[in-house]
């Protein structure tokens, strides 16, 4: 599961010099910048040149948001080009550490899969099962490619169903069950001469592919700006001409959460809010040549940042936090209903 999904049909190493560009401009996003380019880097077939922007990352004295994230990245391109040894030790210390973020666990798991240590790729999914989804936890939508990638991995190993394999298959929403997505024996259905059985292949391929890429990334075609109550007032006593955007902080929280609602009801999907700052709006404007105070900036920045990588999704998972910064879970404040 990577932290992000590059466009098909593109020039890899001209995306990923281009988004190095970037995190020259703007070094506060450095980090998932540098990723997707080490990503275009690594579809280019530069594995080399990937594993640098890795080590430019871990070795840039600038704390970082995911580390282990990282690292298991890293690890995961060595791999691919005949670093075995050094794969296996940060996969090693990226276990030992145990880190709080699912998606490191998920690449090791995955690359221990893809080179065939089935039974370290099965340790490794369940450890992270176990520390992510103590009994009776209802799995968040980052952890299921944890229980997914368990449960396929035990189906190749064909081992009876458990607990947790119960799990993944009441989260799966695909008409295709998990056990047929999962079943060894597909591989060998590809090499049929039966139109029926390889039309039936394709469509459990499809299938899989778009559950995949969905487990990847989640594009924000729309993201709606938020300003918490802090830079709100920093924002309107330094540019006062902003203020009939913003007549208040509760308006600012309302008006949001109206406009998402108002997109979901017309079928817009992948929606996302960005929060705003005064600084790097004042640097946003800077680089267009503007005033901050134009208002018709504001739709623009909130675009870059979703750019960027600073999007979060909406609405919040169940039992999240309110996106507003409320300290109240979602569904006791703007999740209430009008």
């Amino acid at each position: 599961m990577r932290p992000d999904t590059p466009a098909e049909n593109v020039d890899h190493i001209a995306e990923a010099a281009r988004l190095e560009r970037t995190a020259e401009l703007y070094p506060e996003d450095a980090e998932a910048l540098l990723l997707r380019a080490a990503a275009h880097r690594e579809l280019s077939g530069d594995r080399p040149a990937a594993s640098a922007l890795y080590d430019r990352l871990l070795s840039s004295g600038t704390p970082l948001e995911s580390p282990h994230l990282v690292r298991a990245l890293k690890a995961s391109n060595l791999w691919e080009y005949g670093h075995e040894a050094e794969a296996r030790a940060i996969i090693d210390g990226i276990r030992t550490a145990s880190p709080h973020d699912p998606a490191a666990w998920v690449i090791i798991a995955e690359s221990l899969e893809a080179h065939d240590e089935l039974e370290a790729a099965q340790e490794t999914f369940t450890e992270a099962v176990r520390r992510f989804l103590p009994a009776g936890t209802e799995p968040s939508r980052a952890l299921r490619p944890l229980l997914f990638g368990r449960h396929r991995v035990r189906r190749m190993l064909g081992v009876p169903h458990d607990e947790w394999d119960a799990v993944a298959d009441s989260v799966h929403s695909l008409p295709i069950t998990l056990d047929e997505l999962h079943d060894p024996k597909r591989v060998w259905s590809l090499g049929s001469e039966n139109p029926a059985e390889l039309e039936a292949e394709l469509t459990r391929l499809r299938a899989e592919l778009g559950a995949y890429r969905e487990a990847l990334s989640r594009p924000f075609p729309v993201a709606v700006l938020h300003w918490p109550a802090g830079e709100l007032a920093e924002l309107l006593a330094a540019y006062p001409a902003l203020s009939s955007e913003y007549p208040s902080p509760e308006r600012h929280l309302a008006t949001i959460e109206a406009a998402l609602r108002e997109l979901a009801a017309s079928g817009t999907a992948n929606l996302g809010i960005v929060t705003g700052t005064v600084p790097s709006y004042e640097a946003f404007a800077a680089s267009e040549g503007t005033s901050p105070d134009d208002a018709t900036l504001l739709p623009q920045y909130a675009t870059t940042l979703a750019a960027r990588g600073r999007a979060v999704a909406w609405p919040p998972e169940r039992g999240a936090g309110c996106w507003c910064g409320s300290g109240r879970t979602y569904g006791e404040c703007h999740g209430t209903a009008a």
